[in-house]
């Protein structure tokens, strides 16, 4: 295994990238995943956009978050187990300061999107979506 690395749009592509690798093949979570994303390469991509705009503010992400989970089945453990996931795979592939980062973004992302699909016990779906993030 390589040492933990910085926080860079090069380390944000290699947690992606082992992320969804791991996604992929886990029971509970892949099938939704495998299901969904037809090009894994273009989702990667996607995502390391993503990520790269919410942590390093990069502003190349333009999509629809909320959009984009709503027509699935996912669940509230769905959630969770992602969320575990990305926990492992951050101190794994960052260093201490970058995991502890994109951990904080990932649950305040998880919760809002818990939010929005109303799948927190005391939510009510509120229909606003989440559109890129800017600068």
């Amino acid at each position: 295994m390589n040492p933990p690395s910085p926080l860079d749009e090069p380390a944000i592509a290699r947690l992606v990238d082992r992320f969804y690798e791991k996604v992929r093949h886990e029971p509970q979570i892949g099938p939704i995943f495998n299901a969904a994303v037809h090009d894994w390469d273009e989702h990667k991509r996607l995502l390391t956009s993503f990520w790269a705009s919410v942590a390093l503010r990069a502003g190349s992400y333009r999509g629809n978050p909320m959009g984009a989970h709503r027509p699935h089945p996912i669940r509230a453990e769905h959630f969770d187990r992602w969320l575990a996931l990305w926990r492992e795979t951050c101190a794994e592939e960052l260093d201490e300061a970058g995991a502890a980062l994109m951990l904080e973004y990932a649950e305040r992302i998880g919760r809002s999107l818990k939010l929005g699909l109303g799948l927190h016990p005391q939510a009510q779906p509120f229909g606003v979506p989440i559109v890129g993030i800017d600068r």
